[in-house]
């Protein structure tokens, strides 16, 4: 019986998003994850196969306020990684979604970014 997953769906839809969407050194891909618990959020140079920033709700700052995968969240790490990531010379990234629909916390996160400086 052949059946799919919805993680192999998941995936699929990864690599189709991951053949357009390619980070340059002056332009990296900013992808972010949600979990059930957690979000995470870096900026891949593609061309080097390099991570430039990082940022997670496990972060010592966000731990604390205990905020979880939420739309509260998506809205704090956005503006958090928006910041971050001018403080490390970047002000343009290409938005990789990872497979998720850009609604909900994909949207909110990807508006405090762009609200916090980065253009996309």
């Amino acid at each position: 019986m052949n059946t799919v997953r919805k993680a192999d769906l998941l995936q699929k839809r990864r690599w189709r998003i991951r053949k357009k969407v390619k980070g340059t050194g002056e332009r990296p891909r900013l992808s972010v994850r949600f979990t059930g618990k957690h979000v995470y959020a870096q900026a891949i140079n593609d061309e080097s196969g390099s991570t430039l920033v990082f940022l997670s709700s496990l972060d010592a700052e966000f731990r604390k306020k205990k905020l979880g995968a939420n739309l509260a969240c998506a809205k704090e790490l956005g503006l958090a990684f928006a910041a971050k990531a001018k403080a490390a010379g970047l002000s343009s990234v290409v938005f990789d979604r990872s497979g998720a629909p850009y609604h909900g916390k994909v949207k909110v996160f990807a508006d405090a970014a762009r609200e916090g400086g980065l253009v996309f």
